[in-house]
């Protein structure tokens, strides 16, 4: 059973930056897809951004320019370079991996909290 472990998340001020990672662990399998999601109060959970297996990334309109997201295969490990951070951005972040046989996993989240 594939387990992710996501971690990076903390209190900052505004304009600070933060790295999110995470990593796969267990009965891991070839990933295509890899992501970043989170989910504010109140609001639904929504992409930030993905990275494919050829590394291609994709990047909401609110984070674009600001965020980056990186992949290392080898070590099924994502990341998320997160600068320029607004009070908006605050919300718990999630990965999700995505297989090659399109089975979804989620990691538990890591809370980033942004003071104004």
């Amino acid at each position: 059973q594939l387990l992710l472990e996501d971690s990076g998340g903390g209190l900052v001020q505004a304009g600070g930056s933060l790295r999110l990672s995470c990593a796969a662990f267990g009965g891991i399998s070839t990933i295509n897809v890899m992501g970043w999601y989170r989910q504010a109060p109140g609001k639904q959970r929504e992409l930030v951004a993905n990275i494919n297996s050829g590394g291609w990334p994709k990047y909401s309109d609110s984070v674009t320019g600001r965020f980056t997201i990186s992949r290392d295969s080898a070590k099924n490990t994502v990341y998320l370079q997160m600068n320029s951070l607004k009070p908006e951005d605050t919300a718990r972040y999630y990965c999700k991996f995505l297989s090659m046989s399109g089975t979804e996993t989620w990691g538990q989240g890591t809370q980033v909290t942004v003071s104004s």
